[in-house]
């Protein structure tokens, strides 16, 4: 028997399924019923296929019988004696029989659905259709968010708070698509949208620390009160846990800089409820990491803000798993520098140097494995010595790297952790250097000498990098005429490599003097205090007199002994100093005290100033703003006072051509073709006939030959025409002229005699 309302197997709680009594064949009947039911639905009859079965079991079981004959004839003639109906059985009894048992396990067995009452068969199908067709939220509307607002700055409450994270999790439900998911309130206007999300950017933070009864934090406090210290705060976690939620989510799916921004403050406000709550921690770190890797200036900042919060207060748990996740969104976002993204690269060192200050220990666990990764990658490329290998070193990632680390160990110096690490991340740069040391490949050197000089400098280390830079002042060949000539210079603050047709033109050589100019002098502002000064300075004291006797350019001589005179100078400065000094190196308590002393004399050598940094300084004034205009992509223009030139309007040209149209077509044949052309080229706007085509392009290229390159004198001869314009210039062009009369006008003055030579030489 088959009842319709039967409840399922799964649909049992435990002390049923217990209490039901299931013998060893349920599986198979499990599976029979299924099958029956699903045949029941596709509607064709199935008791034919049980039949054919249960016949194949009974005549199996024949067979048996037969085979027990063979094997056993002793329990064989057993059973003729005692059971013949065993042996003797029909095909249809078997049927019967099994029919039977198929009825008494169909009472014995639990059916998949109870039999109910009808007034709980019809709270069931209202519960399906519940199911089925959830009842549609609250829809939010200004009202409502007027009603909370002035709720929350009177009394917030539980119930208020769990109503408006209510409405803000349907807010970021819309940002997200997921119209399916379940919410007690729906938005479907935008501007309610707006309201909201401003409403709880604005008030929800203040009015959570007045419902947990938080005390604002004094001031110069830097330990930040955890909310979980609140007795009230297991009541109302779940809530806060929402909405938090709820922030993180809308972070991600925001796209307008402006509106990132906002919500970024307001999570920045949220940090102690997200150190309350591991989950949600780890998922706005995570996001936190993407806006500052990828967002805007401003979205950059708050993002690195609200890091630096959190890993400040549980460094422990936060710091060693954000540096990492901070290093590789790093190497991603460098791939590709150009003027516009190399301002957030330098952004994203300066601010991930800071993050590695927090912590010495873990600092060096990081900067170990990554300067030795650096490492294996040189190695390998100096070993395979295979173009794939030496991509893998001469790229932007590779560079960005380096001077990362140099960056680090500079901003934590003095650390006697880090210490030990300058001097391999040193060995890194100047193998790299080595590496392909060919012209084309000139900018990366001049990147890498430019982070030795920054390690160089605020970790009080002498690297030699002077003489990677007079190399290149040896190997160049400054004299040689550029193959071609260049508008734009080369920015060499965004390049690595040089192309072929970039060491034939003239940018390369002025760009490359520059270049040398700049690190010189910069590596020498960083030891000009030094005592040692006057030593270290001999070298490029010999190799610029060198330069400065082969080079026969006057704009690269002129640098490069402007340079030779500031090192000069500083030279016999410490000199005269050192003359002046109380300790000397025959005396063996000085030597004693050397460093000390040493120090002590450098530093007020520093504080008073020497001529190469006072220099320097001015220098670099100016340096830093044509560099800014290299990187914003505008070209350097030198201050000329251009004259302005005023040219004739169209309609001016055409009421020209009318006038002296006229004039031409009275000229006789006996006139002179010279004195024509005189007057043409000398008024320049004329065109009589088509047969004076050419003469229109001559006088068309002198003036644009006098406009190239001699602007003052047009200035003066266009001052000159207007003023005999008027002669010619009348409304109507005269009806006759005789050929005496047309050759005194041809003639003019002297003035336009001269103009025509002028015009003719050009």
């Amino acid at each position: 028997m088959a009842g319709k309302n039967k409840r399922k197997l799964e649909d049992l709680s435990v002390d049923e399924f217990m209490l039901s009594g299931f013998d060893s064949g349920e599986e198979d009947d499990c599976e029979d019923e299924e099958s029956t039911q699903q045949k029941g639905k596709m509607k064709k009859p199935a008791p034919q296929k049980t039949s054919v079965k249960k016949q194949g079991k009974a005549s199996e079981h024949k067979d048996h019988l037969s085979a027990l004959k063979s094997k056993d004839p002793e329990f064989y003639e057993f059973l003729q004696e005692n059971d013949q109906k065993l042996l003797n059985f029909d095909d249809s009894d078997s049927l019967e029989d099994e029919e039977e048992d198929e009825e008494e396990r169909m009472y014995h067995r639990l059916p998949s659905q109870l039999e109910e009452a009808d007034d709980d068969n019809d709270e069931v199908e209202t519960g399906k259709k519940d199911l089925k067709k959830p009842k549609e939220g609250t829809k939010v509307t200004e009202a409502m968010i007027e009603n909370w607002r002035t709720g929350l700055r009177k009394e917030p409450t539980a119930k208020l708070i769990r109503d408006i994270t209510q409405a803000f999790k349907a807010a970021v439900a819309t940002t997200k698509g997921d119209s399916e998911e379940l919410c007690r309130y729906t938005i479907s206007d935008s501007a309610v949208f707006n309201s909201l999300i401003l409403f709880c950017i604005k008030d929800m933070h203040a009015a959570l620390n007045k419902m947990l009864k938080l005390k604002d934090p004094e001031k110069g406090q830097k330990k930040l009160i955890l909310p979980s210290s609140s007795p009230r705060w297991q009541k109302n976690q779940i809530d806060i846990k929402m909405y938090i939620a709820g922030v993180v989510q809308l972070l991600s799916s925001l796209t307008q800089s402006t509106v990132v921004a906002a919500v970024l403050r307001h999570a920045n406000q949220m940090v102690p409820y997200y150190l309350c709550l591991p989950k949600q921690c780890r998922h706005f770190l995570k996001s936190l990491i993407k806006h500052w890797s990828t967002g805007e200036e401003t979205v950059r900042v708050l993002a690195f803000l609200a890091l630096n919060k959190i890993c400040r207060n549980k460094q422990d748990i936060y710091l060693n798993p954000v540096l990492r996740q901070m290093y590789i969104a790093y190497v991603k976002n460098c791939k590709f520098t150009s003027p516009n993204t190399l301002p957030m690269i330098n952004f994203m060192q300066r601010t991930l140097a800071e993050m590695y200050s927090l912590d010495t220990q873990v600092s060096y666990q990081h900067a170990f494995i990554y300067i030795r990764q650096l490492a294996i990658h040189l190695r390998n490329a100096m070993n395979l010595k295979k173009k794939e290998t030496y991509q893998s070193v001469y790229n932007w990632q590779y560079m960005h790297c380096l001077y990362l680390w140099c960056r680090v160990l500079s901003t934590i110096y003095p650390s006697e952790v880090l210490e030990p690490l300058i001097y391999p991340l040193c060995q890194v740069i100047i193998g790299c250097i080595k590496l392909v040391p060919i012209s084309r490949y000139y900018p990366l050197r001049l990147h890498c000498v430019r982070a030795i000089i920054l390690l160089s400098a605020n970790t009080k280390t002498y690297v030699p990098a002077l003489p990677f830079l007079l190399e290149i002042l040896q190997q160049e060949d400054f004299n040689k005429k550029p193959g071609r000539m260049s508008i734009k210079p080369i920015n060499f603050a965004v390049i690595l490599k040089l192309s072929k047709t970039n060491l034939q033109e003239k940018a390369y050589k002025d760009g490359l003097v520059e270049q040398l100019y700049d690190l010189i002098l910069e590596y020498f502002h960083t030891q000009a205090c030094s005592i040692g000064f006057p030593e270290l300075a001999l070298p490029t004291i010999v190799q610029l007199k060198a330069f400065l006797k082969e080079c026969k350019v006057a704009n690269y001589c002129k640098q490069m002994r402007q340079l030779l005179e500031k090192i000069q100078e500083n030279c016999s400065y410490i000199t005269g100093r050192r003359q002046k000094a109380a300790f000397g190196v025959g005396d063996v308590t000085a030597v004693e005290l050397k460093t000390y002393t040493q120090a002590a004399w450098e530093k007020q050598v520093a504080e008073e100033g020497t001529p190469l940094t006072k220099y320097y300084s001015q220098w670099k004034k100016l340096r830093e703003k044509e560099i800014q205009l290299e990187i914003s992509g505008k070209e350097r223009m030198e201050d000329l006072n251009l004259p302005e030139i005023k040219r004739k309007k169209a309609e001016e040209k055409k009421a020209d051509k009318k006038e002296f149209k006229g004039l031409f077509e009275s000229d006789s044949d006996d006139d002179d073709d010279d004195d024509d052309d005189l007057f043409k080229s000398k008024e320049g706007k004329g065109d009589s006939d088509e047969d004076d085509e050419g003469l229109e392009d001559l006088s068309d290229l002198s003036d644009d030959d006098d406009d190239e390159e001699n602007v003052d004198d047009l200035e003066e001869d266009d001052s000159d025409g207007d003023q005999k314009k008027p002669s010619s210039s009348k409304g109507k062009a005269p009806k006759k002229m005789l050929s005496t009369e047309l050759k005194e006008v041809a003639d003019g003055d002297e003035d336009m005699v001269e103009d025509l030579e002028l015009s003719d030489q050009d």
